[in-house]
């Protein structure tokens, strides 16, 4: 079965075009239990599931998340909104983050935020950076159609048969390295965010 490249770059580009997020006024403005919050994040986050079958949360990952000092434990077995944005954020880090990287980066954002009683709010640093992140939708989708065009005009010398083959090979290295580099940046800007909210030692 041949795989046509082009056709699958065209839905990429197409599904990037109607990537979206869950808005906060989307997110029940009650404390849900732990089923009514899986149940939701099942329902809104779907279209990113690679195969039918995967979970995007569970029981099991939400209690390993509040017993590791991920998620501050809910009330009398209740959730609020701003721990259903913080499992937001757990969900799309968890991709390419270790679990020590994501308490990293989200451990000082929670202990400043969550339920602050001041005008900021953990909300407002969602809806922030969500904001920034609709911004680089059409940025990355040029990105995308470079490193397949010049994917494309690689292997020119390889046998005919095999050249196909090749050419998707390189773009998949492309991407590969472009993911290689920026989390090696992430695990840097990490350590670098850790080192400062470590306390001197005496």
């Amino acid at each position: 079965m041949k795989i046509d490249t082009q056709d699958m770059i065209s839905s990429i580009l197409e599904s990037i075009s109607r990537i979206d997020y869950i808005k906060p006024e989307e997110i029940p403005g009650i404390d849900l239990y732990m089923d009514q919050v899986t149940t939701f994040m099942e329902k809104k986050l779907q279209s990113s599931k690679r195969y039918e079958t995967d979970k995007i949360l569970t029981k099991t990952m939400i209690n390993n998340y509040a017993k590791n000092d991920l998620l501050p434990p809910p009330l009398k077995k209740k959730y609020s909104k701003e721990h259903v944005l913080l499992l937001i954020f757990i969900y799309y880090f968890k991709g390419i983050l270790s679990f020590n990287d994501i308490q990293s980066l989200l451990n000082p954002i929670t202990e400043k935020y969550f339920q602050a009683q001041d005008s900021f709010s953990l909300e407002d640093v969602y809806r922030e950076v969500f904001r920034l992140e609709k911004t680089q939708v059409e940025k990355l989708k040029d990105d995308l159609v470079d490193k397949y065009n010049t994917s494309s005009s690689t292997f020119c010398s390889a046998p005919e048969e095999s050249r196909e083959m090749l050419q998707r090979f390189a773009f998949i290295c492309l991407l590969s390295f472009d993911v290689y580099v920026k989390k090696q940046l992430i695990e840097k800007l990490i350590d670098s965010e850790k080192a400062l909210h470590e306390k001197p030692k005496k």
